[in-house]
């Protein structure tokens, strides 16, 4: 990459506990879920903005992020008076639910879209953009988990994420997918309240899998802590508008606080990580 790391302001900045790259919304919300929006923006602070070589298409596309996931996480946020954490630039600069060492941490293709800024970083480089959101990100979650657990309030770790109506390709019948791993506590209620209503076609590891490579903040914050988790992909173009937005929060806010009063879900959290 030609250009010298500069983050437009963001590294020195702090807001809510975390750098300007991170936002953590109402901090000292008391109801049992933490939500978490690895994907959240696509904004590009100077010098990628132009250096990535995209164009502002490209940087509004979902490529760049999971456009209206954000809109439903805070929605979530405030009916259930929960604590929200979520990223501040895009991606495509670094993308937060990837372990460091994977290869596409700092991707050079996204879908059919190169990207060729993200071509051959030096390790400074590579450091500046972990240390400017991913490594800011996951240490506001953890931040916010010890804090909780130490109050002794109950937690769930729930992220929100958007997918694509078609892939390289291929049409996703889902509207929404629920993604999990060993801890099945979240995920099987809300699978069956949702599939109960008969109007969702809902995905159980659909779109994706942990066996993808999507599943990074939640097995590192919410099953190494043996808290109940889930992450929730929604279809975007069912999230296009803010009113959508909302349908989609009044309709999963009442699914999930329904999974914990199931029982399934033991929310004092066992370990700490």
């Amino acid at each position: 990459m030609g250009a010298s790391p500069q983050s437009g302001g963001l590294k020195d900045g702090q807001a809510g506990g975390a750098t300007r790259a991170v936002a953590v919304e109402n901090a000292e919300g008391a109801g049992p879920f933490v939500f978490v929006c690895d994907h959240a923006s696509n904004f590009f602070p100077p010098p990628y903005d132009t250096s990535l070589g995209l164009s502002e298409e490209e940087k509004a596309e979902h490529i760049a992020w999971d456009p209206g996931a954000l809109g439903v996480a805070r929605r979530l946020s405030k009916s259930l008076d929960a604590p929200l954490v979520y990223t501040a630039v895009s991606r495509l600069i670094i993308d937060c639910n990837r372990e460091e060492t994977r290869a596409d941490l700092i991707p050079c293709l996204s879908e059919t879209t190169q990207i060729a800024g993200n071509r051959d970083l030096s390790a400074d480089e590579r450091a500046f953009r972990l240390n400017l959101v991913h490594r800011p990100f996951h240490k506001a979650i953890d931040r916010m988990l010890v804090q909780r657990l130490d109050r002794g309030l109950p937690t769930a770790l729930v992220s929100v994420h958007s997918f694509t109506p078609v892939y390289k390709g291929k049409t996703r019948p889902w509207e929404i997918g629920l993604i999990s791993e060993s801890d099945r506590s979240l995920a099987d209620p809300v699978l069956e309240a949702l599939r109960t209503r008969g109007d969702l076609t809902v995905g159980d590891n659909q779109p994706y899998a942990p066996s993808d490579g999507v599943y990074y903040t939640i097995r590192r914050h919410g099953e190494s802590r043996q808290l109940p988790c889930l992450m929730i992909e929604i279809r975007n173009d069912e999230v296009k508008t803010r009113e959508q937005e909302g349908h989609w929060a009044e309709m999963l806010g009442p699914v999930l606080s329904g999974a914990l009063q199931s029982g399934t879900a033991d929310i004092s959290g066992g370990a700490d990580a």
